[in-house]
């Protein structure tokens, strides 16, 4: 139980740690694409932002049978509604400062890739 436990807190960890690394690095690598409130008009940066999202996804739901020793999709599932619920409280707070398809598609992704990078590490 408790493995079950760390290996979704892992996995959000895991997400966690590299959307904000991701998300301090395009800022200072590129401040001239972000507005002073730290949102972007720039569609590049807009699709970037969805493919780190995508990536920390897959990672996130592929260190779950790393720490729960195995395939265990049901906490693929619980991961992925833990991202999404966080996620919705997230783009809700930000909502009119990204464009709607970003965050439709920032949140539509979200338990479906988790899942997918389950899948990826099936031992």
């Amino acid at each position: 139980m408790l493995r079950n436990i760390l290996a979704v807190a892992g996995g959000f960890i895991v997400w966690t740690i590299g959307w904000l690394g991701f998300f301090a690095a395009a800022s200072s690598v590129t401040p001239q694409y972000f507005n002073e409130d730290g949102s972007t008009d720039s569609a590049g940066v807009l699709v970037a932002f969805l493919i780190a999202s995508m990536v920390c996804s897959l990672l996130a739901g592929w260190v779950i049978p790393l720490i729960a020793r195995g395939p265990q999709i049901r906490l693929a599932w619980v991961l992925g509604i833990i991202l999404l619920a966080v996620g919705i409280g997230v783009q809700a707070s930000a909502w009119d400062s990204f464009p709607l398809w970003y965050n439709l598609i920032f949140l539509a992704a979200l338990v479906p890739v988790t899942l997918f990078g389950h899948n990826l590490n099936k031992r």
